[in-house]
């Protein structure tokens, strides 16, 4: 569980040393097609791992598999570093938790999507914001730590989500969490993710919560705790007055490891395929087409828009759709593109992915 938008597998391994096992394209070396994939003998860079996006997911990847010396990691980013004109000193747009809205209102760190006229909201055209930077969206969005509901959890369990309850889910919070008000059972306390309780004496904040108690709704001490209902206090990702992304948490520690190679401004075009097994990925830096190949897994972390269409620009979703865009079919995946309803309203269809208004290639 890493952010929100989590990670695509696109070869076989054991994944869970690292994570609960998530929907994944498995491939296999037994259905491999020469004739259809690069030479096995390239002279290009190979690595253990190639990571396609250095966001919420993507950070926790990169640190997490590179613990292991004896394996390599690429971490391709299309966006910048989280730093000041490329130099070591962090960005105080991103940074500073006050200067929020200047990232949202421009496209240097952000995708600055925008979908068609949703039917269901008076055909407004709805701004979707997603992040195009080291820590991706966690380096643009406003900082409150909430997990979702036990119950959602327990519902995927009941729904065929084997492990994904809470109770099997808590301990996965707990790690990575470093609370400031200490470790109890919801809570971490050692993690890497550095985690603050709001603070305001505000007079506002303290009338809001007095009006939501006196229209009936209890109050909670933990939003993420045994009580989730309520009105109540909320935890931030807020570390000695800055804002603590995924970058911060896990990719900045392991940057000086020699097992990780993280390059920025590369615009992942394609996924190489072997048959129907990912060897690596095309990516366009400086206006260069380089590639870059992975001895056991590519794995995308673009995001809940930018790997699902990756997948189907490189020939992964539902045949008919790739057919009429003129794209050669390498796996007919009709669920490809489903995770494209997690923040649509009413999951309208994949019309509002594909004819998203950008500057910028994916």
């Amino acid at each position: 569980m890493v952010g929100q938008a989590g990670a695509y597998r696109l070869v076989t391994g054991i994944w869970r040393r690292f994570m609960k096992d998530g929907r994944c394209f498995s491939t296999s070396s037994s259905h491999q097609n020469a004739s259809s994939s690069p030479s096995a003998n390239q002279k290009t860079p190979s690595y253990s791992y190639v990571v396609i996006g250095a966001g919420s997911a993507g950070c926790v990847l990169a640190n997490r598999l590179t613990e292991d010396p004896q394996e390599s990691v690429c971490l391709l980013e299309a966006g910048p570093k989280d730093k000041w004109l490329g130099s070591s000193r962090l960005s105080w747009k991103i940074h500073m938790p006050a200067a929020l809205t200047y990232n949202l209102c421009d496209d240097k760190y952000n995708w600055y999507y925008h979908t068609l006229p949703q039917a269901h909201m008076d055909n407004r055209v709805m701004y979707w914001p997603r992040g195009r930077v080291w820590g991706g969206s966690s380096s643009l969005n406003a900082m409150v730590y909430i997990r979702g509901h036990a119950e959602d959890y327990n519902r995927w369990q009941r729904e065929g989500a084997e492990g994904w309850d809470y109770e099997q889910c808590l301990p996965y919070f707990r790690k990575a969490q470093c609370h400031e008000l200490g470790e109890n059972r919801y809570r971490g306390g050692s993690g890497p993710l550095r985690v603050s309780r709001g603070k305001t004496n505000h007079p506002l904040h303290k009338a809001f919560i007095e009006a939501g108690q006196q229209a009936g709704y209890p109050f909670t001490d933990d939003m993420n705790g045994n009580q989730q209902e309520g009105v109540g206090w909320m935890d931030m990702t807020i570390y000695k007055g800055k804002r603590w992304s995924s970058a911060s948490a896990y990719l900045r520690p392991a940057l000086g490891r020699p097992n990780l190679k993280a390059d920025v401004h590369c615009m992942t075009t394609k996924i190489l395929f072997d048959g129907k097994r990912a060897v690596g990925v095309e990516y366009v830096q400086s206006g260069e087409k380089k590639r870059v190949f992975a001895d056991k897994e590519v794995i995308l972390s673009g995001g809940a828009v930018n790997s699902p269409q990756l997948l189907m620009l490189s020939g992964v979703g539902n045949a008919d759709d790739l057919k009429d865009l003129g794209i050669p079919v390498i796996q007919h995946l009709p669920g490809a593109m489903d995770c494209n309803a997690l923040h649509k309203p009413h999951g309208d269809d994949i019309s509002a992915v594909n004819a998203m208004t950008q500057e910028k290639p994916l």
